[in-house]
């Protein structure tokens, strides 16, 4: 066998592997970053304390440059659920919206982005207010939040194109 035959396999294995434990909080905080709406540049240091206010996060929080933000939110395998419901709330307060969720397997396992354009649509998929609702639920424990987060944030098997609809190349394979 050549030797990229065998580290391919390697990966592949590696890729069927359950995934690694969460690090702690204590040891791995959670990064929040991303754009607020340009109206609340004048309340950004007053917004990004809201934004840290669950403990834990650190912040890298701009206004964006033009008119409103991406509606999307991305969140990492490794954020409790009282921190990516406390993080939704103030971005629903002070983003366009959330209308899109960017799939687990695209982010760091500690990590949170609100407003950003990072992530193109393959790798998004559209949420209804209700699936927002349901994320936002104070009931569900880390281990549901997540669930239903995967469970909604499942990418299109095609994406339109100029007129026809080719699979989509960033589909996770599960």
């Amino acid at each position: 066998m050549t030797v990229g035959l065998m580290l391919w396999m390697a990966g592949t294995a590696q890729a069927a592997e359950a995934p690694k434990p969460c690090a702690p909080l204590e040891t791995k905080g959670v990064k929040v970053e991303g754009y607020i709406s340009k109206k609340f540049k004048r309340q950004k240091r007053a917004i990004i304390k809201e934004f840290k206010e669950m403990g834990h996060t650190r912040t890298a929080i701009r206004p964006f440059p033009m008119g409103q933000t991406a509606k999307v939110i991305g969140i990492g395998r490794c954020v409790p659920a009282y921190i990516a419901r406390h993080v939704m709330a103030t971005a629903l307060k002070y983003t366009s919206g959330i209308e899109s969720l960017v799939n687990q397997t695209f982010l760091h396992t500690h990590w949170i982005g609100i407003g950003t354009t990072t992530f193109d649509e393959p790798s998004q998929q559209l949420v209804t207010e209700e699936q927002v609702r349901q994320l936002m639920d104070p009931a569900l424990g880390d281990e549901e939040f997540h669930a239903l987060y995967r469970k909604f944030s499942v990418q299109d098997e095609t994406v339109p194109y100029f007129g026809s609809r080719p699979k989509n190349a960033k589909k996770v394979q599960e």
